[in-house]
Parts: structure tokens; C-alpha cells; sequence
């Protein structure tokens, strides 16, 4: 994305882009499982929900994320009499997470500097909204919005498409924000322009199609782009 060229939107990623989920780890352990399996677990999730979005169907974030905590519980022989409880006792921590450090701080400077802001998750509107209300962040965005209205899971196009309709903004001017480079990478084939978070040290698979910014997270990303271009 040439420097000189200013999105009309800027798309949030929620999980792991704007949610810090390392407290789903002590949840597990709460439950009887390693925390160690905190990856393998969301990995899993992300997997059979963008398999049944290529196979057709269509299913909730929660669902999956069910099953998943299910399966895992059996395998680790850690289900106890109540599997149901323990279940929900992950889930539960969702809307209590917090925001990564740089979060609020970015979001405010984009916000102050004019930027349009939504969120777009494979998880739940709700939740999202739960989460940056509890941050003090709600009036800096414009909508939250999920893949379950778009009727299929990032990276289908359908769901980048989804946020383009609600915002009314064609694709070129509207600006995917991710730690995800899947994301990044389907957000690019859908026309978006893209900006990759860099939240670990691994490196940007060579596969995907790069990101057209990177940044150290939203301050940085914010520093990037400066004030957002008037409207025309």
C-alpha cells in the first residue's frame, strides 16, 4: 500500500489482534488441562470453522469452541462429573479478557486522528462489544460486527465482503488489521488493503500474500498512517 494512500476503514481482527487471551490458559488449568494446549485448542476452532464455511455450512464460534474444550477434556482423561461446567467456565472468560497493552492507547490515537473503526470476529459481536466496553473503548468504534451475518468464516471472501457492506466502503479503501496472516492474506484477495500486527517473533510465512504494513501494534500502526485523509 503506497504510504500516500490513507484507508477510508480500518477492520479489527478481535482475537488475538485486540484481545490478549493468555488468561484462557489458567481457565484450562482451572478445568484440569495443560495450558500448554491453549494454542492447539483456538488452532482447532479456527480449522473446523473455515472447514465447514469451505464445505457449505455454517457454525457458531461458540459451538465449535465447545466441542473442541469436549474432545480435549476426553483425551487428557480429565473429564470429570460435570464436563458441561468446566466447558462453560472457559467460555465464560471471553468477555472478560483483556485488551493487549498497546490497544487502548491506538485505538484512541486512530480514533482522535479521524479514522473509521469496526471489529470484524470469527467469535461474537457480543462478546467483542463486552470486551471494549470493560476497556472504555466503545465509542471509538462504529460497529462490531461477526461472520455469523456473513454467513461464512474469515478468510472466506463472503466475510471481508460482510464489512464492506456495513461500512459502505469499497474494498481498496478499507484496511484489514490483523495479527493473523491468513487473515491478512484472505483480506488481500478480497481487494482490502492490509496491516499485519507483529506480536511474536515468527516471521511472516514467504506462502502468503504480505501485508501492505507492518507494525509492533496500533501505536505503531497509528504512527504509520497519521491523520486520516478527509472525506471526498
Amino acid at each position: 500500500m503506497p504510504a500516500e494512500i490513507q484507508p477510508g476503514v480500518l477492520v479489527l481482527d478481535v482475537n488475538e489482534t485486540v484481545t490478549d487471551m493468555s488468561p484462557l490458559a489458567g481457565r484450562l488449568e482451572d478445568i484440569g488441562l495443560p495450558g500448554r494446549l491453549l494454542p492447539t485448542w483456538f488452532a482447532g476452532v479456527l480449522r473446523d470453522g473455515m472447514a465447514v464455511t469451505l464445505a457449505g455450512g455454517t457454525v457458531t464460534f461458540a459451538a465449535l469452541a465447545r466441542d473442541g474444550l469436549r474432545t480435549l477434556l476426553a483425551q487428557e482423561h480429565a473429564a470429570g462429573p460435570d464436563v458441561e461446567a468446566a466447558v462453560e467456565h472457559v467460555l465464560n472468560a471471553f468477555p472478560e479478557l483483556p485488551v493487549h497493552p498497546d490497544v487502548s492507547d491506538g485505538v484512541r490515537i486512530l480514533h482522535a486522528a479521524g479514522h473509521r473503526l469496526v471489529t470484524l470476529t470469527n467469535g461474537s459481536a457480543d462478546t467483542t462489544r463486552a470486551v471494549l466496553d470493560r476497556a472504555r473503548l466503545t465509542e471509538c468504534f462504529e460497529a462490531h460486527l461477526d461472520v455469523e451475518a456473513a454467513g461464512g468464516w474469515k478468510p472466506a471472501p463472503v466475510a471481508y465482503a460482510h464489512a464492506l457492506r456495513a461500512t459502505g466502503v469499497p474494498a481498496e479503501q478499507a484496511m484489514l488489521v490483523a495479527v493473523h496472516p491468513w487473515d491478512i492474506d484472505g483480506a488481500a484477495r478480497a481487494g482490502l488493503a492490509t496491516a499485519w500486527l507483529r506480536r511474536t517473533p515468527a516471521p511472516y510465512p514467504s506462502a502468503l500474500r504480505p501485508a501492505d504494513r507492518e507494525a509492533a501494534g496500533l501505536v505503531d500502526l497509528a504512527r504509520q498512517l497519521g491523520p486520516a485523509a478527509p472525506p471526498e
